[in-house]
C-alpha cells in the first residue's frame, strides 16, 4: 500500500512537469536566450542579427565607454525622466483624491462600480490606437484641437524671416514643449486608473477599526486621511512609485508613434527604448551599441529602484527590527 501511494504520487510530479513544460520553453525562448544573447552582443561589434555563433569581434567593455560619453544617450535618458515626471505626479496624486473619493464609506457614494470601471477603461487601450488618436486630434492644421481653439479666435503668431507677422493654426508636435505634455498627458490618461485601483486595495486593506476609532475620537476626513490613510499607504506608494519609474525607463511606443519615428522635435521627444530602437534597427544596425544601451538601461533602472526604496522605508520600522535583533542576541 505504501508503494502504490509512492507511486501515484510520482505519477502525479510527472504530470505537474509536464504542465510547468509549456512556460519553461516560452520563458528560455523569449526572456533567458533574448537577455543572454543581449549581455553577450553588448561585449561585440555586431551589426544586425548574427546568433550567438555569427560573425563578430568581441570589443570588451568599448562599446560601454562609449555608452558613459555618450551625449545623445543621456539626453534620451534626460526626455525620458522629463516626461516620465510630468505624467507619474499627477498621476498619483489625482489617484489619491479619486482612490480616497471612492473608498470613503461615509461619503455613501452611489455607482461606484461603475465609476471604478470607467476610470480603469483608458488602461485597458492600445496604445497604437491611443497614439493614433491623438496624433489626429491635434494635427495640423484642421485637427480637432486646431478648429476648437480657431472657433474661438485662438490662433499661433509666427514672425516670418522677412518681419511679416501672421497667424495660422498650432504646430502641436513642432513645438517641444507640446510635445512632452501631449506625451505625458496620454500617458497619465492611460494609467492613472491603474493606480486608482492599486490605492483602493491599499486603502480596504486598512483595519476598519482604525477609521472608526477615529470617528469617535471626532476626527474628520482631512485628519483621517493625513493620520491614517497615508501613513498606512506608504508601502503601496512605494510600490507603484518604483514599478511607474521602470515601466517609464521603458517608454517607447507613444513618443515614438507620436512623431516621426525618432523623437522629434529636436529629438527632445526621444527616449532611451527609442535610441536603442533607432540604432538597432534604422539606419546603421548597430545591435552592438543598441545591446549596451538595454544593459545601462537595466543598470539606471537598478539603481534607481534600491535608492528608492531605502530612501523611502519607514525608519521607525527599521529601528524596531533592529532593537529585536539585538535583544534576541542579548537573550542568547
Amino acid at each position: 500500500m505504501k508503494q502504490k501511494t509512492i507511486g501515484n504520487e510520482t505519477r502525479v510530479n510527472r504530470w505537474g512537469y509536464f504542465f510547468v513544460l509549456p512556460f519553461v520553453i516560452v520563458y528560455f525562448a523569449f526572456q533567458f536566450y533574448p537577455t543572454l544573447y543581449t549581455l553577450a552582443l553588448a561585449f561585440t561589434d555586431s551589426k544586425g542579427f548574427t546568433g550567438l555563433s555569427g560573425n563578430y569581434n568581441f570589443v570588451g567593455g568599448k562599446n560601454f565607454l562609449r555608452l558613459v560619453t555618450d551625449k545623445y544617450f543621456w539626453g534620451a535618458v534626460e526626455n525620458t525622466f522629463v516626461m516620465w515626471g510630468w505624467n507619474f505626479a499627477p498621476q498619483l496624486g489625482v489617484a489619491l483624491i479619486l482612490s480616497i473619493w471612492l473608498s470613503d464609506s461615509r461619503l455613501k457614494l452611489k455607482g461606484r462600480g461603475f465609476f471604478r470601471a470607467v476610470i480603469y477603461m483608458p488602461n485597458l487601450l492600445t496604445t497604437a490606437s491611443v497614439a493614433l488618436l491623438f496624433r489626429s486630434l491635434f494635427g495640423y492644421p484642421v485637427g480637432p484641437v486646431n478648429q476648437f481653439l480657431q472657433s474661438l479666435g485662438i490662433y499661433a503668431v509666427i514672425t516670418r524671416d522677412d518681419g511679416t507677422v501672421v497667424r495660422e493654426a498650432f504646430q502641436f508636435f513642432r513645438s517641444v514643449a507640446t510635445s512632452r505634455g501631449i506625451v505625458a498627458f496620454i500617458q497619465w490618461w492611460m494609467w492613472y486608473g491603474h493606480t486608482v485601483i492599486m490605492l483602493m486595495a491599499g486603502i480596504t486593506s486598512i483595519n476598519e477599526s482604525l477609521f472608526e476609532s477615529a470617528l469617535v475620537d471626532g476626527a474628520n476626513s482631512r485628519q483621517t486621511t493625513w493620520y491614517i490613510t497615508l501613513p498606512l499607504l506608504r508601502p503601496m506608494m512605494l510600490f507603484i512609485l518604483v514599478t511607474s519609474m521602470i515601466g517609464g525607463m521603458q517608454m517607447l511606443d507613444i513618443p515614438f508613434l507620436l512623431t516621426d519615428m525618432r523623437g522629434a522635435p529636436d529629438f527632445k521627444i526621444r527616449t532611451t527604448i527609442v535610441y536603442m530602437y533607432n540604432l538597432a534597427f534604422q539606419g546603421v544596425n548597430d545591435y552592438a551599441y543598441a545591446a549596451a544601451i538595454c544593459i545601462g538601461v537595466f543598470v539606471i533602472i537598478f539603481a534607481l529602484a534600491l535608492i528608492i526604496f531605502f530612501g523611502m522605508q519607514d525608519r521607525s520600522e527599521l529601528k524596531r527590527a533592529r532593537a529585536a535583533k539585538l535583544a534576541g542576541r542579548i537573550a542568547k
